[in-house]
């Protein structure tokens, strides 16, 4: 049963806890090891993941997590099991935006993409924004028994305030927000066999029509 958490401290965001029921959960399962079998996933400068550059002047990538973005690989929504099951998120769109006069832009979101990573051993984000959206939701997904430590979504701004890495949990914040994500920790005879950390982010905006 899914568990609502609407909190104030140290910034406005929400926590649901088991948001997918197993229903919705096996649709997800099924195309997550679909999308992560050999070659599918791409490398972070062909999906769109933060860069930075750094003080030779080089760019570099913040995170080195595979990926996908989904309304790239799909023209047609109804076809990918995620993007349908996804849409889910805005059933909470009113209980977020009650927490802040900012968060009302979630509720008049008409525009979202969707990311799929992957992070094995080693993997991280590097602190970023996403300041070309108004919201992020982000849910982790991993295989049972875990496996792996770390993986907790920080935010610097705020004395690094950090959200454990918890199955089926969606955290909803403002995308403009510092945040990252802590390395994974996998044991050697666990890697590559998938039980790393899987995140679905979801960004929207609200675009005013003329």
């Amino acid at each position: 049963m899914e568990i609502i958490r609407p909190l104030k401290e140290p910034f406005p965001h929400l926590i649901i806890e088991n948001l997918y029921d197993d229903e919705e959960l096996e649709l997800i399962w099924e195309e997550l090891e679909f999308l992560n079998k050999l070659g599918k996933l791409n490398e972070p400068e062909n999906y769109g993941a933060a860069g930075k550059i750094n003080d030779k002047n080089e760019h570099y990538y913040s995170t080195n997590a595979k990926g996908l973005n989904l309304e790239n690989v799909y023209n047609d929504r109804n076809i990918s099991n995620i993007l349908r099951v996804n849409k889910k998120l805005f059933k909470y769109a009113q209980t977020y935006s009650n927490l802040s006069p900012h968060h009302l832009k979630f509720l008049k979101a008409n525009f979202s993409i969707t990311k799929i990573r992957y992070y094995e051993n080693g993997g991280s984000y590097l602190p970023h924004t996403d300041y070309f959206f108004d919201t992020l939701a982000c849910t982790y997904f991993y295989k049972q028994p875990k496996k792996f430590s770390g993986g907790e979504l920080f935010f610097p701004q705020f004395d690094n305030y950090e959200i454990p890495c918890i199955d089926n949990c969606c955290i909803i914040f403002p995308s403009c927000f510092v945040h990252g994500v802590k390395k994974i920790h996998l044991e050697n005879n666990d890697c590559n066999s998938k039980y790393g950390r899987y995140c679905m982010s979801q960004f929207t905006n609200a675009i005013l029509n003329d």
